[in-house]
């Protein structure tokens, strides 16, 4: 077996490790939209919706279950969304977006992944302004103009919408629309095949890192994603590929 036999085993560690750390993101997420709206789905409609983003990313019918049956059981988990701005090797600039029970915990395992990857973390607000946070939905079976004349029919108002490839719409809004946006285009068009519906930050602005540059970002980023807290990373790096 041998050297083949390593790679593989540690291919497969890592995908595992990667699910349940995407099953433990959708599990905080589910908890807490049960307990501040209800555990059920029928009379929730936001917890509906993530249930359903949930069985897209593949997560088990039992990790959602064990979510909402903690709040149906009076279990009393406290989460706070923590977000860090800072700046990374040459032009990069990273958000990370937390979701902890505990915030010495999740300070003491960010900060020392930007100070081993020769980067720093900044103040808050430092970064942000360089960035935009929109909803996007993209979806097939409808047409721009369709799918312009149901966000108007719906009082609807979108920043942008734009064929991609594939026949794929793509609309994207203010992110308190994110909702109103495909509900819109459900109602008119039940057919309608959903690829995204999310919010989602973008960088104004994008840079490339090569040498040591990118190595100490593959490193941050690294370090970052085996944070358990760690729930969401935005950057403006064009050239750097997840691997």
């Amino acid at each position: 077996m041998g050297r083949a036999h390593e790679v593989r085993k540690a291919s497969m560690a890592k995908t595992a490790a990667m699910k349940a750390k995407v099953y433990s993101k959708f599990g905080k997420e589910i908890y807490l939209q049960a307990k501040s709206g209800g555990p059920d789905p029928d009379a929730n409609l936001a917890l509906r919706r993530l249930i359903d983003k949930a069985k897209k990313a593949q997560v088990p019918t039992d990790v959602i279950k064990r979510a909402i049956d903690k709040v149906k059981s009076g279990a009393n988990e406290n989460y706070e969304s923590l977000t860090y701005e800072g700046f990374g090797p040459g032009n990069s600039t990273v958000i990370v977006e937390c979701l902890t029970d505990n915030i010495n915990r999740t300070l003491s395992q960010v900060r020392p992944a930007f100070a081993k990857s020769k980067s720093k973390l900044g103040a808050s607000g430092s970064v942000s302004y360089l960035y935009n946070t929109f909803s996007i939905v993209a979806f097939k079976g409808v047409d721009e103009e369709a799918t312009l004349e149901a966000l108007i029919l719906a009082d609807v108002e979108p920043n942008d919408i734009e064929t991609v490839e594939d026949g794929v719409v793509e609309v994207t809004g203010e992110p308190q629309d994110l909702y109103k946006i495909k509900t819109a285009i459900e109602e008119a068009y039940p057919t309608a095949e959903f690829i995204i519906d999310e919010i989602t930050t973008e960088p104004q602005d994008y840079t490339t890192l090569e040498g040591e540059e990118m190595e100490l970002f593959e490193r941050l980023m690294s370090l970052l994603n085996a944070c358990d807290d760690v729930d969401t990373i935005y950057h403006n790096v064009s050239n750097y590929e997840e691997s």
